[in-house]
């Protein structure tokens, strides 16, 4: 596996001498066949720096669409049973990727949309800006259940709120954005990190093989060097590659504690309430409140609570003094302690972590 190395050439022909399930995450940024037609100026009469490179010239649809299959087909051999797909585009081409991906049997987990934080304006005014990209998640299948997905990291990150499938980033600007020695954009359609990181962060993990088939100036294998990931970039384009090595070469990986996988919850080990009590964090007897002091249960020795006639589990009582279908205990009863009220998740996260201590 040539690992952390940008190989330079065709994409198809150096996927197919990758081993076979070898990558834990594809991201592409495939060419959007734009079909520009002609030079195309501001209303100054300035001329716009579009992408007009032979990379993104196709002679029809049916030439692009053979394209989409083959590179797809060819990625999706490289990946593990597990492994999942994110793929880039504009409305030029990502309906066209998107239905071939399903004909090929990959099975599509969201859709997002990028949201530009600063876009390009419509210079030619006959129609609405073009102010988002969209984004395909996909699993290698419809039985690849077992695909990585940060869900509750995204969740903490975001204010403890869902993750949302619209994305507010800005586009690549200031010292980000690679320039040659005349001031210009090395690459027109470079991707900003933030995109990229956020794509990492969500779903791969410390380790994964990160295989990027049009690595262009080398965004992916960046954000994976500094995020302690691995990158195969595949990239036709010599000066791209060379931009791509340079910029990599520069990159400080973060702190591996800055980026270590948080477990999920439901990886971590079960702590009953009465092992609490057992434990002595928690007494027989004691009171247990909410935050704001509106309701009160006592703890009894078995592990579960009374409040008056009702007896329960520390969610079951929660629940019923709410008047409440449901209430994680965990996070709603709390005890005094010094003075101030504790939540009883705490202890709970205490235990965990001299349990993982001994381990």
């Amino acid at each position: 596996m040539p690992l952390d190395t940008v190989l330079v050439g065709d994409c198809i022909a150096a996927l197919e001498r990758l081993p076979a399930a070898s990558v834990d995450l594809v991201f592409a940024d495939p060419p959007y066949n734009l079909q520009l037609e002609g030079a195309l100026h501001r209303p100054d009469s300035s001329l716009v720096d579009a992408v007009d490179d032979d990379w993104d010239k196709f002679a029809s649809f049916a030439d692009y669409d053979a394209f989409t299959r083959a590179w797809l087909l060819a990625a999706r051999r490289v990946m593990k049973p597990d492994a999942s797909l994110w793929v880039i585009g504009s409305y030029h081409n990502i309906f066209r990727v998107g239905a071939i991906l399903q004909e090929l049997g990959f099975w599509v987990l969201n859709d997002i949309v990028w949201r530009k934080a600063n876009p390009m304006p419509n210079f030619k005014g006959r129609r609405f800006t073009n102010a988002h990209e969209t984004l395909i998640w996909a699993a290698r299948g419809p039985d690849a259940r077992r695909y990585t997905f940060h869900y509750e990291a995204l969740k903490g990150g975001n204010d403890d709120l869902q993750m949302r499938s619209d994305w507010y980033i800005p586009l690549c600007t200031g010292e980000e954005r690679l320039k040659d020695g005349e001031g210009r954009k090395v690459h027109p359609t470079q991707k900003p990190e933030a995109l990229l990181a956020r794509v990492l962060l969500s779903s791969s993990n410390p380790g994964d093989v990160v295989l990027d088939p049009f690595f262009g100036t080398g965004t992916t294998g960046a954000v994976a060097k500094k995020l302690g990931r691995h990158f195969i970039g595949l990239e036709r384009d010599h000066v791209y590659a060379e931009a791509a090595r340079a910029r990599i070469a520069a990159v400080t990986p973060v702190d591996p504690a800055a980026f270590a996988t948080a477990p999920a919850r439901r990886t971590e080990p079960r702590i009953p309430f009465l092992s609490l009590i057992e434990a002595g964090h928690v007494q027989a007897g004691e009171s247990v409140t909410d935050e704001r002091g509106r309701y009160t249960a006592m703890v009894r020795a078995d592990g579960t609570l009374a409040m008056g006639p009702i007896v329960g589990s520390i969610h079951k009582v929660g629940a019923l003094a709410q008047g409440l279908p449901s209430c994680n205990g965990w996070t709603f009863w709390c005890v005094e302690r010094d003075g101030r009220k504790v939540l009883i998740d705490t202890f709970r996260t205490h235990m965990r972590g001299a349990m993982a201590d001994a381990a």
